[in-house]
């Protein structure tokens, strides 16, 4: 394990609670600007930060009703952060299963090579009937055929990119990015990711996934040190922890309860508008995990909690109104960093991609309180060793890729 921390910040719309638009004082409308999201790249560049990161999926769900959205394309907004900053990392979010591999290397390499190898490729599988019916199909392809077709895609986006000869990059090529707990994620994580994010709860299973990624690249003829494994951290932040806790219920509060059902049924994957909020989720309505349909991630740990905790729905909705399954921490700087360099000395986590609970907000009480903690403890840098992405992950540039040979007629058969 390396001695410091790799830290990203999440730039999800208001923030990654649920009612954080509502927050007195927030701009409700901040993430329909792009000033939003190069002044906080910007204050993660001032951190040293190693990346600014952009989650999206190719379709406008229907929670937009409840709260905003992420508005803007990925690529498009990394753009406008890459003229604007000068060495903090720029990963944004792109789908396997709804984009030809030859125009998204080129849309990826051409954002690589002028920001100077800062970009990362988060490659998701986008689950959801509402993104197929976005490309004119009647239902999401099977999990298992998603992930096989984000393999063989991934492999022939890096192959593209190795072709680049009038485009070669300082960092080699951009960083593939993955995630999912799932067994089909866990191997497509080993195959191809470099940074792995996850959403662990629990930091013997946090360890445990870690773990088995690292020993999975092995079997892909892959290093295990050329991995790092970042879980999600939703964080609360107070000056003192009656602050931080009086803040966290405030924003619990501020849920519009119809997002977090609407929320919680496209991870439990059946409808919950017809439950009594003051009663538990009736057991025998979950599925096998492996039978599920979406994320089976997130699946497997909203079903954890409902089986271990038997929460009321409305006590379920709270304790998710701020992480949609990731881990949420709250307390004072110094609580805060306590936490992360536990899981970090555990062999839990190379490092962390935080959601701030608010933004901007938020992540001004992170850089300004948990960062300087950090530091302060010798765990995180204080400023840029490098200019690249792949530099401040501390991995060297890798060597081509074999020719892989991965025909359009593979491809069209995993859809």
């Amino acid at each position: 394990m390396a001695n410091q921390l790799h830290i990203n910040v999440n730039i999800l719309n208001s923030g990654v609670f649920g009612g954080a638009w509502r927050l007195p004082g927030s701009d409700p409308l901040a993430a329909y600007s792009i000033d939003h999201y190069t002044s906080i790249a910007k204050k993660a560049e001032t951190a040293a930060l190693d990346a600014v990161f952009l989650a999206d999926g190719p379709v406008i769900e229907p929670i937009i009703r409840h709260r905003p959205g992420n508005n803007f394309e990925p690529s498009t907004v990394l753009a406008r952060i890459a003229a604007q900053t000068e060495r903090v990392g720029l990963i944004g979010t792109l789908s396997s299963s709804y984009n030809d591999p030859i125009e998204l290397a080129r849309r990826i390499g051409d954002l690589d090579h002028i920001s100077g190898g800062r970009v990362g490729w988060n490659v998701v599988t986008t689950a959801g009937p509402a993104a197929a019916r976005n490309f004119g199909r009647d239902e999401e392809p099977d999990h298992a055929l998603r992930y096989r077709r984000a393999g063989d895609f991934t492999e022939r986006v890096v192959a593209q990119w190795a072709g680049r000869e009038e485009f070669t990059s300082p960092q080699g090529r951009p960083v593939v990015v993955q995630a999912g707990g799932s067994s089909d994620g866990k191997r497509l994580a080993s195959r191809v990711g470099e940074v792995i994010f996850s959403a662990s709860q629990d930091i013997d299973d946090a360890k445990a996934f870690r773990d088995e990624i690292r020993a999975g690249t092995v079997q892909f003829g892959r290093r295990p040190e050329d991995v790092v494994i970042l879980p999600g951290l939703s964080t609360v932040v107070g000056s003192t922890e009656e602050e931080a806790r009086k803040r966290r219920e405030l924003l619990d509060d501020l849920l519009p309860l119809a997002y977090g059902r609407t929320r919680l049924a496209a991870q439990l994957g059946f409808s919950v508008d017809d439950l009594d909020l003051d009663q538990p989720i009736p057991q025998e309505l979950l599925t096998d995990p492996d039978e599920a349909g979406g994320s089976q991630s997130f699946y497997k740990i909203v079903r954890a909690i409902i089986e271990k905790e038997q929460p009321t729905l409305r006590r379920l909705l709270r304790r998710l109104s701020g992480s949609n399954g990731h881990r949420i921490v709250v307390g004072t700087p110094e609580q805060i960093a306590d936490n992360m360099e536990h899981w970090f000395r555990y062999g839990a986590a190379d490092g962390f991609n935080v959601m701030p609970d608010v933004l901007p907000s938020g992540f001004d009480h992170f850089v300004d309180g948990v960062i300087p903690e950090l530091q302060r403890r010798g765990l995180f840098r204080k400023e840029y060793e490098a200019d690249t992405l792949r530099g401040h992950l501390g991995f060297t540039i890798p060597p081509a890729p074999i020719a892989f040979d991965v025909s359009e007629q593979a491809l069209e058969t995993a859809r």
